[in-house]
């Protein structure tokens, strides 16, 4: 069946963030489907980490004077309009011509901040010169760290403010929905700033692991990421902590931010929800440095909830690529607006004027 045209006016019966998921579909291939709304193996992660905010019951309180109430917040020194904020995803031209550019472009118009993926469609310089909210750099340790430094060197000088490490897909997931597709990347699509990487290669001796020999062999360690605080003064956030010892090893090492992410289902299936996994970070980081969530996020319901748990902010990927791929700049800045008023609305029916009066006793553990 022929794709349909992209929206160019948003119809009525997008009313949720959910509702863009089949307007997407009806509009991607097979093969570019298969990379957005796939999960490492059974998936069992990928569903999860909607089903936990779905487990998880808000308390609405009464007669509370909200007036003057607000979304805004200070992280890094930067002041966002809401706790919104767009999570690095690859590759976005196999969803729209335009790719990151429409996505940097929306993000402005709805004062969000983004985060730029190392492997964007367009260069990061290009990315930046559109941008006027603000704008984070995603990024992946590559074999040649001298490469990888150069990568951290140009997010610096187009003006990036902060530096987001991906810590949890060294390697790729075993992602059979995308294998039966025969995932691709099709001509003229391809990671741009990694363009005149030297190529690392590595002859594997009879016997040796083609996994813990081969594809982990240049995979970074705590080593690198200490290197890399000493080496950039941008704030620098872990993203796919999971674990509180990996907390713990990151405030030791003066990590400005954790990210709590399981990278959306999509790495180590099984992994728990992200929403299950805040808390126990929160415990041990106790307010230290800004924690932030991605994984689930389609309600403001939900943007409630992560923060009651102790998230500062959260990000969303899946929601900003259906909306991208249905109406391009257009359908993520509707995803935005609608998060954001349902947000709004959670906020004052749980009686809470501003992020901070949001707390851990809005939120029920399990829906009754």
């Amino acid at each position: 069946m022929p794709l349909e045209p992209y929206l160019t006016q948003i119809p009525a019966e997008i009313a949720a963030v959910s509702d863009y998921e089949a307007f997407a579909r009806a509009r991607l291939d097979d093969n570019a489907w298969a990379y957005v709304h796939s999960g490492a193996a059974d998936e069992i992660t990928f569903r999860n980490n909607r089903l936990a905010f779905d487990a998880c019951g808000l308390r609405n309180r009464a007669l509370v004077d909200v007036r003057g109430g607000h979304t805004r917040l200070e992280l890094f020194g930067q002041t966002l309009h809401h706790p919104i904020l767009l999570a690095p995803v690859a590759y976005q031209r196999l969803f729209h011509p335009e790719g990151e550019l429409a996505t940097v472009r929306a993000a402005a118009a709805m004062d969000a901040a983004m985060v730029v993926s190392t492997l964007a469609n367009h260069t990061l310089e290009d990315i930046a010169r559109q941008a006027h909210s603000p704008l984070w750099f995603q990024l992946y340790f590559q074999s040649d760290r001298e490469f990888t430094l150069n990568l951290v060197r140009r997010a610096e000088a187009a003006g990036y403010q902060a530096l987001v490490v991906t810590v949890d897909a060294s390697i790729a997931g075993v992602r059979n929905r995308e294998q039966r597709a025969g995932f691709h990347l099709p001509a003229g699509i391809s990671a741009v700033n990694l363009q005149g990487m030297p190529q690392a290669s590595l002859a594997l001796a009879q016997g040796q692991s083609q996994v813990f020999d081969g594809l982990m062999a240049h995979a970074p360690t705590w080593r690198d990421i200490e290197r890399l605080r000493q080496l950039t003064d941008l704030p620098l956030l872990l993203k796919g902590i999971t674990h509180p010892e990996d907390a713990k090893l990151a405030l030791s090492l003066g990590v400005d931010g954790l990210i709590v992410s399981n990278h959306g289902g999509r790495t180590l299936d099984t992994v728990p929800a992200s929403l299950h996994l805040l808390p126990a970070i929160a415990e041990v980081v106790q307010g230290q440095i800004p924690l932030l969530l991605d994984g689930g996020i389609r309600r403001g319901t939900d943007i409630v909830k992560a923060l009651a748990l102790g998230a500062s902010a959260v990000l969303i990927g899946r929601p900003l690529i259906y909306g991208l791929a249905a109406a391009g700049a257009l359908g993520v800045v509707h995803v935005l607006r609608v998060l954001w008023e349902e947000l709004e609305v959670a906020m004052a029916l749980t009686g809470c004027r501003t992020l901070a009066d949001i707390h851990p006793d809005n939120v029920l553990a399990t829906a009754p």
